[in-house]
């Protein structure tokens, strides 16, 4: 882990934007995608494609066995990311997401996310900036499952 590792995590408020500085990294906690989870993305989502929850059909997939949807990997990438509370009550929006999916999450893949700040800018309201967060979402093997970028809309400090 990196500077900053754990800032908001015991409740406090985030980093601002000021305090979000380019090349500081991050890393969350871990969770395990279960399939419970699965079925319930698939319930939520309506995606109840089979290579996610057919143990029969999965077998024939390139995979071998059921794989999580790649966007619930995002949505726990996000989660997880919330979590480590890095912008906890200074976040406006997230205003953009660029995502790219290496290899599959499986059910009992533990996961966590490791994240830098890739840039930083300016924007229309002087009150708050534009925070480029580089991520990837990792498995219990270090592995890089997804990765991408995620632009949030940040509160400056005094705003």
């Amino acid at each position: 882990m990196g500077e900053g590792a754990g800032t908001g995590q015991a409740g406090g408020r985030g980093l601002y934007y000021e305090d979000l500085v380019s090349g500081s990294t991050f890393e969350s906690g871990a969770r395990t995608v279960t399939g419970s989870d699965v079925r319930a993305f698939a319930e939520l989502s309506g995606d109840r494609n089979p290579m996610h929850l057919d143990d029969a059909f999965a077998a024939q997939t390139p995979f071998g066995r059921p794989v999580a949807h790649g966007v619930l990997g995002l949505a726990v990438a996000t989660g997880l990311l919330s979590a480590l509370g890095l912008t906890r009550d200074t976040l406006v929006a997230l205003v953009g997401v660029s995502w790219s999916f290496r290899l599959p999450v499986f059910y009992g893949d533990t996961v966590r996310v490791r994240v830098r700040v890739a840039s930083r800018r300016d924007s229309s309201r002087k009150d708050r900036g534009l925070v480029t967060l580089a991520a990837e979402l990792l498995n219990q093997r270090g592995q890089v499952v997804q990765e991408g970028e995620l632009v949030e809309l940040v509160k400056r400090r005094g705003s």
